[in-house]
């Protein structure tokens, strides 16, 4: 099964460079996934589906919110160098007044089922990604990999369960939107992506969706941008002579995507009349420090007045989440992590996956940093305890063998909006990974998870 389900992989195109050869696409392997579909309890799949266009709402209501985000981050640019730059570009932008009238946001909100001590499992949001979010061109594929190798383990009925499920086609929608607002047919979408570009195939699923309906799409770095990038007098942004409607970030989440320069063209994006996804107040409104804002009573309320039922369905899947501001509250909360470590985990300011500390480590990083400043562009999450199941996770040059697993489900969300009118709101599809338990963090890109289908029971 192993190997029917290897070579289905590579015919269906999941697929990644490799390490050793990152810029070449004449040496790929299969992108690492899961031997079976995981089971995932439907009713909270439901769920997580049902508040996506909630989450979407909240997000661009926050990007809107100047206050909002001044207050929440004020603790964090001080600390976090990083937060602080891109917090520095947002105040110039508005300051100078936003050319850009057309917004879009890709998102992809994270879950994963917490067991309770009576075995019922609930639905914990881990963070919604606001930047880059990744694999809804692979995991577009991967459905029909498990549906095969179901068939062939003579689970035809089963094969037969398994949901249809294209993130890639969702997310090109919302940028074929964007650019059809932004009204110029010349004009192309360009995706601004890393120096190494392993996932490259995960984004060419959506590029390939553009192109197939005849938008012109180009790829560009942040250093092209900085040699090649300018705008005009009315601010629209021209590249290498060509005029950009959208700009897809694949880039720019984490503090090594910048150097003076790259800051320098991320500026230039921003001053631009062009569609940007996100723009730096949506990539502000997915900070970590924002998430536990959220979770306080009364905030939710003020950023969504009006929206009782929304407000419901977003809280229901908060797990706890608590401040390391200085005071006495940041105080308790730290004395109390530091005392039982396994009940949390400590989250920096940062996208990507591998950046979360958990026991021991938690406790020394805590010990080490609970009467300074630094604490503060931290937050503290209760840690969320799934239900491990056994799947056979396959890797290029590892050996086949079955380990304990849990899985994290992510559910795309798209949404347009012209002017102050929301034009497109929706869930585009889910993402499923999978990981060994001994792995604590981590995601597909990280090289921990792996993709997977989801088996509704």
């Amino acid at each position: 099964a192993a190997a029917v389900a290897v070579d289905a992989a590579l015919l269906a195109g999941v697929l990644m460079r490799t390490g050793e050869q990152p810029h070449a696409s004449d040496v790929v392997n299969y992108a690492p996934f899961t031997l079976l579909p995981s089971a995932v309890p439907r009713a909270l799949f439901e769920q997580a589906y049902a508040v996506q266009q909630d989450f979407n709402l909240l997000v661009d209501a926050i990007s809107q919110n100047k206050e909002f985000l001044e207050q929440t981050l004020a603790s964090t640019v001080k600390v976090d160098d990083f937060t602080a730059q891109l917090f520095r570009i947002y105040m110039q932008v508005l300051e100078e007044g936003l050319a850009q009238t057309v917004f879009l946001g890709i998102n992809r909100s994270d879950y994963m089922f917490d067991c309770g001590l009576d075995g019922t499992a609930a639905l914990r949001q881990i963070e919604i990604n606001t930047i880059a979010a990744s694999f809804g061109g692979l995991t577009s594929r991967t459905a029909d990999v498990h549906g095969l190798v179901l068939k062939v383990l003579g689970k035809t009925e089963e094969a037969s369960h398994l949901l249809p499920n294209n993130p890639a086609k969702g997310l090109a929608s919302g940028i074929a939107k964007a650019w059809e607002l932004y009204g110029s047919q010349r004009a192309v979408v360009m995706f601004l992506v890393e120096e190494i570009q392993r996932n490259i195939f995960d984004q060419r699923c959506v590029e390939n969706e553009l192109w197939s309906r005849n938008i012109r799409v180009i790829r560009k770095r942040f250093r092209d941008v900085f040699e090649q990038g300018s705008l005009d007098a009315s601010r629209r942004l021209y590249m290498d002579g060509q005029e950009v409607a959208v700009v897809y970030y694949r880039e720019g989440y984490v503090p090594q995507n910048y150097d003076q320069q790259n800051w320098e063209a991320r500026l230039l994006l921003e001053r631009s009349r062009a569609v940007k996804c996100p723009d730096i107040a949506t990539q502000l409104a997915g900070t970590k420090k924002v998430q536990q804002e959220l979770s306080r009573p009364g905030t939710l309320e003020k950023l969504l007045p009006g929206r009782p039922e929304a407000i419901a369905r977003m809280r229901a899947t908060f797990a706890g989440l608590y401040s390391l501001d200085e005071g006495e509250e940041g105080d308790r909360i730290a004395a109390t992590a530091i005392a039982d470590p396994d009940r949390f985990v400590l989250k920096p300011q940062r996208e990507g996956g591998g950046n979360n500390l958990y026991g021991e480590e938690l406790r020394q990083v805590l010990e080490k940093i609970k009467d300074s400043p630094e604490r503060t562009s931290y937050i503290l999450m209760d840690k969320i305890k799934p239900q491990p199941a056994l799947n056979y996770l396959l890797r290029a040059h590892s050996p086949l063998q079955v380990s304990q697993c849990i899985s994290e489900l992510g559910i795309f969300g798209v949404y347009v909006r012209q002017g102050q009118e929301l034009v497109l709101n929706q869930a585009a599809g889910h993402l499923l990974r999978t990981k060994a338990i001994e792995h604590a963090d981590g995601g597909v890109a990280a090289g921990v998870a792996v993709l997977d289908t989801p088996y509704l029971v």
